[in-house]
C-alpha cells in the first residue's frame, strides 16, 4: 500500500476576514461587513451613547437658556419693585414739601412768628412721622456713654466731675438708625477729664 491510499482528504477553510481572496471576500460582503460581530456591537453601542450625549447636551443648553430667561425676568421685577417702592417713598415726602411750601407762603403773608412757628414745628413732626413709618428712628445721645458705633465724636470738652467722663454732653447733628443699623452716626461732644 502506498500513502496515497492512506490519505484521508482533509479540506481546510481559512476564516480570517483579511486573508480571503476577493471572490471569497465578494461573497462573505453579502452576508455582513466583514468585521467580527463584537465589533459591530461596540460600534453600535458608541452610536446609542453618541445619541444620549447629544439628547443631554440638548437638554442641558435648554435649561441653561430658561434659567438665564428666568434670572433676567427676576431681574426686571426687582428693578420694577425698587422703582415702585421709590416713587412710593417720594411721594409720601411729597406731603411734608408741601406743608413747607404753605408755611413759606404764610410767612411771605405776614403771619405772626408764633404761628409760623407753630407750622414748622408741625412739619417737623410730620416728616419724623414719615421717617419712623420707614422704620428711621432718631439715635438718643444726650447724657448716653459715647458709643463709637453709634456715635462720631466732633469735639470734647472739660467734664465737670469724673461720672461724665465718656458721656455725651451735646449733639452737634443728629444721629438715625433704620431697624437696628446705622443709617448715620450722631455727631457729638463728649466730656472729658
Amino acid at each position: 500500500m502506498s500513502d496515497k491510499e492512506h490519505e484521508i482528504p482533509v479540506k481546510v477553510v481559512d476564516r480570517r476576514w483579511w486573508a480571503k481572496s476577493e471572490g471569497e471576500t465578494a461573497r462573505e460582503d453579502t452576508r455582513g461587513s466583514g468585521k467580527p460581530t463584537f465589533v459591530e456591537a461596540l460600534e453600535q453601542q458608541i452610536a446609542e451613547k453618541d445619541k444620549q450625549i447629544e439628547e443631554y447636551l440638548s437638554k442641558y443648553r435648554q435649561a441653561a437658556a430658561e434659567f438665564e430667561e428666568a434670572r433676567l425676568r427676576l431681574r426686571r421685577e426687582i428693578s420694577k419693585d425698587i422703582e415702585r417702592s421709590r416713587r412710593d417713598i417720594l411721594s409720601e415726602f411729597l406731603e411734608v414739601l408741601d406743608n413747607l411750601d404753605r408755611a413759606v407762603d404764610s410767612a411771605k403773608n405776614g403771619a405772626s412768628q408764633d404761628a409760623l412757628l407753630k407750622g414748622i414745628e408741625m412739619v417737623r413732626r410730620q416728616f419724623h412721622a414719615k421717617l419712623e413709618s420707614f422704620g428711621v428712628r432718631r439715635i438718643e445721645v444726650e447724657n448716653q456713654p459715647f458709643d463709637p458705633a453709634l456715635h462720631e465724636a466732633i469735639s470734647s470738652v472739660p467734664a465737670s466731675s469724673p461720672e461724665q467722663d465718656g458721656v455725651v454732653v451735646g449733639t452737634v447733628r443728629s444721629g438715625y438708625l433704620i431697624g437696628d443699623e446705622v443709617l448715620r452716626p450722631a455727631a457729638v461732644a463728649v466730656a472729658k477729664s
